[in-house]
């Protein structure tokens, strides 16, 4: 079935897809979105549709002026892209760049088996061809695993003379449609690879002979894992080709297409593979008394704000969200006395500057650190009042957390997509690198273990150069229950904790800012078609 529903003033995508769902025919469905009228449904419905069937959709809109205006970490790392691609991720759809990536996933989902894993054997007759096809295999993230030397042994006696058996088979030009079928066969039977690509270019002497290496592919029938074909010669970018018993061989022009497609089935597969998430049970949580403190908040301040730090401290306490120690000063004398309460075994504090609205403190030097005695402690409150005097409204003091991995974890509440959890590296640093994932809230158990390991820094979390893996449960731990504030107050327009301290030993929020606006809940499942 085909559909187009223009501005979608009657019917909507989710409409569609439960449609689709229940029709007893469609198989796989083509979705090309560029807009949510509600996503959270959206993704409630896609969800289950997807378990049962592949869904594909063109990520159209993908750019998001806006991020230049962002004021905050977490507001200027929520992207639009990255929004959406939570929610695809999540949602189990597969998300491509363009309408021809989009044709080419869907023309191997429909007519192949889904690949157990990432693991791809190459074989082809020219060893030009087979490098085109490895590199854009391990560009899509797909696996070459070298062959034993059991299936070395095998293709050896099937192939011609000549023919090098590696991670690609190059079986040279030599090769007729009989051997490269029992090529293929041989390696279909190794348990050590999860899909087939064969990669073929006219040659003189397959026309000398007669043969046609590409019925050598579609004569097989139906297969137990996927096989794919490149033809370089092919004029159109996909096609389908008929094969004994009724089925179709998707056949592309370049390897990039075939390798993107293979790495979406890929993908696939494994999100399959997994249980649907829950959401863990969390105690410790006092919904009520953060209601409380945010009403009270926006009582005093109408049109919302970033409240002081014991808001924020308080917000973060309902939730059982871990705090370094501090204290409050507004005065020279009680920074002191702040001070020697909070030193720690090596006497080191920490002062930073707060006025409504400071975001970035260390943009402004608004930090000092390593502060020893009373006198170093005056001299930085002294340094601060004379430059940020007319701002300053007073210090906040902790003391000088041990050394550890800097990370990030933020809420941003989308108007459309409800709140997104990020997380990433963090430091002075967090936005130039950009190393962040996002999942939309609320976190199911799944969800928590993808946005830890998605960013590039997540090697050091596990242990990486020596150093000993930090408190992944304490970790996702806090991400939960970040969550789940988000969940619970639809006020909490931003959350941003920079830096979050992980060690072996644990995991302390050294930084949290909130801003609080004055909202309503909202039904996230009511139906909306814009």
């Amino acid at each position: 079935s085909f559909a187009s529903l223009g501005d979608k003033y009657d019917v909507s995508g989710n409409d569609l897809l439960q449609w689709w769902e229940s029709d007893g025919t469609t198989d796989l469905a083509l979705l090309h979105l560029e807009s949510f009228g509600n996503p959270r449904a959206f993704s409630r419905t896609a969800r289950r549709v997807t378990r049962r069937m592949p869904v594909l959709t063109v990520d159209a809109g993908r750019t998001d002026a806006g991020r230049r205006a962002a004021a905050s970490h977490t507001a200027a790392a929520a992207t639009r892209t990255m929004t959406r691609g939570a929610l695809f991720t999540q949602a189990g759809i597969t998300a491509t760049h363009s309408c021809g990536e989009l044709l080419e996933a869907a023309a191997l989902m429909h007519s192949q088996p889904l690949p157990a894993g990432p693991r791809v054997a190459i074989v082809t007759n020219a060893g030009g061809a087979g490098v085109l096809a490895a590199d854009a295999c391990a560009e899509a993230g797909l696996a070459l695993p070298a062959p034993t030397p059991e299936l070395v042994d095998d293709l050896l006696a099937v192939l011609p003379e000549g023919a090098a058996v590696g991670n690609p088979v190059d079986a040279t030009a030599a090769v007729n449609e009989e051997q490269l079928t029992a090529c293929v066969d041989r390696i279909m039977r190794y348990g050590g690879i999860d899909a087939v690509l064969v990669a073929l270019v006219p040659t003189a002497v397959a026309m000398a002979t007669g043969d046609d290496l590409v019925r050598a592919l579609t004569r097989a029938g139906k297969r137990p894992k996927p096989v794919i074909a490149v033809r370089l010669e092919q004029g159109l970018p996909v096609q389908l080709l008929p094969t004994e018993g009724g089925g179709t061989l998707p056949a592309y022009a370049e390897p990039q297409a075939a390798a993107r497609a293979l790495a979406h089935a890929a993908h696939r597969a494994a999100w399959l593979a997994r249980p649907a998430g829950t959401l863990p049970d969390l105690d410790g949580i006092d919904t009520a008394r953060a209601q409380a403190v945010v009403d009270a908040y926006l009582d005093a301040h109408p049109d919302g704000g970033w409240p002081a730090p014991r808001v924020c401290a308080e917000l973060l306490d309902c939730y059982g969200i871990p705090q370094l120690p501090w204290a409050w000063a507004e005065t020279e004398d009680d920074a002191v006395l702040a001070a020697d309460r909070l030193r720690g075994a090596d006497g080191r504090v920490v002062m930073k500057v707060h006025w409504p609205g400071l975001l970035h403190k260390s943009a402004q030097h608004a930090v000092h650190l390593d502060l020893r005695g009373d006198q170093q402690v005056r001299a930085a409150y002294r340094d601060l009042e004379t430059r940020f005097g007319g701002l300053l409204t007073g210090v906040v003091l902790q003391p000088l957390a041990a050394r550890g991995t800097e990370l990030f974890a933020g809420v941003v509440q989308d108007e459309v997509f409800g709140p997104l959890v990020l997380f990433g590296l963090g430091g002075t640093a967090t936005e130039v690198l950009a190393d962040h994932a996002a999942r939309l809230a609320p976190l199911t158990d799944h969800d928590v273990h993808d946005l830890i390991t998605a960013p590039r820094c997540a090697p050091l979390l596990f242990g990486a150069h020596g150093g000993g893996p930090v408190d992944l449960a304490g970790l996702e731990r806090l991400l939960l229950r970040l969550s789940r504030m988000a969940s619970d107050l639809p006020q909490l327009a931003e959350a941003d904790f920079n830096p979050v301290l992980a060690t072996p030993g644990g995991v302390t929020v050294l930084d949290a800012r909130v801003r609080l606006l004055p909202r309503g809940p909202q039904d996230p499942y009511l139906r909306r078609l814009r």
